[in-house]
Protein backbone atom coordinates (compact mmCIF):
# COMPACT_ATOMS: atom_id res chain seq x y z
CA UNK A 1 0.00 0.00 0.00
CA UNK A 2 2.04 2.85 -1.25
CA UNK A 3 -0.42 5.60 -0.30
CA UNK A 4 -0.46 4.60 3.39
CA UNK A 5 -4.19 3.82 3.36
CA UNK A 6 -5.22 0.68 5.24
CA UNK A 7 -8.21 -1.20 3.82
CA UNK A 8 -10.25 -3.01 6.45
CA UNK A 9 -12.67 -5.81 5.47
CA UNK A 10 -15.42 -7.33 7.61
CA UNK A 11 -15.40 -11.09 8.18
CA UNK A 12 -18.96 -12.40 7.78
CA UNK A 13 -20.09 -14.66 10.60
CA UNK A 14 -16.95 -14.17 12.71
CA UNK A 15 -17.32 -13.83 16.48
CA UNK A 16 -15.05 -11.64 18.59
CA UNK A 17 -13.05 -13.74 21.08
CA UNK A 18 -13.31 -11.01 23.73
CA UNK A 19 -16.89 -9.67 23.60
CA UNK A 20 -18.58 -12.46 21.57
CA UNK A 21 -20.16 -9.94 19.18
CA UNK A 22 -20.90 -11.42 15.77
CA UNK A 23 -20.06 -9.67 12.49
CA UNK A 24 -17.90 -7.03 14.21
CA UNK A 25 -14.44 -8.31 13.22
CA UNK A 26 -12.43 -6.66 10.46
CA UNK A 27 -9.14 -7.84 8.95
CA UNK A 28 -6.40 -5.64 7.58
CA UNK A 29 -2.70 -5.66 6.68
CA UNK A 30 -0.10 -3.31 8.15
CA UNK A 31 3.69 -3.58 7.74
CA UNK A 32 3.38 -7.01 6.03
CA UNK A 33 1.45 -8.42 9.00
CA UNK A 34 -2.23 -9.43 9.08
CA UNK A 35 -4.46 -8.26 11.93
CA UNK A 36 -8.03 -8.77 13.09
CA UNK A 37 -9.84 -6.12 15.09
CA UNK A 38 -13.25 -5.88 16.74
CA UNK A 39 -15.02 -2.61 15.97
CA UNK A 40 -17.20 -3.02 19.10
CA UNK A 41 -14.69 -3.60 21.91
CA UNK A 42 -11.35 -2.73 20.28
CA UNK A 43 -9.87 -6.24 20.48
CA UNK A 44 -6.77 -6.41 18.26
CA UNK A 45 -4.82 -9.56 17.37
CA UNK A 46 -2.07 -10.40 14.89
CA UNK A 47 -3.03 -13.32 12.66
CA UNK A 48 -0.35 -15.72 11.56
CA UNK A 49 -1.75 -17.00 8.28
CA UNK A 50 1.47 -17.64 6.41
CA UNK A 51 3.01 -20.19 8.75
CA UNK A 52 4.40 -23.09 6.73
CA UNK A 53 2.46 -26.29 7.11
CA UNK A 54 3.98 -29.73 6.77
CA UNK A 55 2.23 -31.56 3.98
CA UNK A 56 0.94 -35.01 4.90
CA UNK A 57 2.84 -37.75 3.16
CA UNK A 58 0.68 -39.62 0.68
CA UNK A 59 1.33 -41.97 -2.21
CA UNK A 60 1.03 -39.00 -4.56
CA UNK A 61 3.78 -36.83 -3.06
CA UNK A 62 6.17 -39.60 -1.93
CA UNK A 63 9.47 -39.58 -3.88
CA UNK A 64 9.95 -42.45 -6.35
CA UNK A 65 13.11 -43.65 -4.56
CA UNK A 66 11.19 -44.12 -1.31
CA UNK A 67 8.37 -45.98 -3.09
CA UNK A 68 10.89 -48.26 -4.84
CA UNK A 69 12.60 -49.08 -1.53
CA UNK A 70 9.26 -50.04 0.01
CA UNK A 71 8.17 -52.23 -2.91
CA UNK A 72 8.46 -56.00 -2.48
CA UNK A 73 8.11 -58.74 -5.04
CA UNK A 74 5.31 -61.24 -4.59
CA UNK A 75 5.84 -64.91 -5.42
CA UNK A 76 2.89 -67.03 -6.47
CA UNK A 77 3.06 -70.59 -5.26
CA UNK A 78 0.94 -73.03 -7.23
CA UNK A 79 0.10 -76.41 -5.89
Amino acid sequence: MSDGKITKRFIAGAVCPRCNAMDRLVIFRRDDKDFRECVSCGFLDEMRLNTPKNELETRVNTPEAVKAAQTQAVKWLEQ
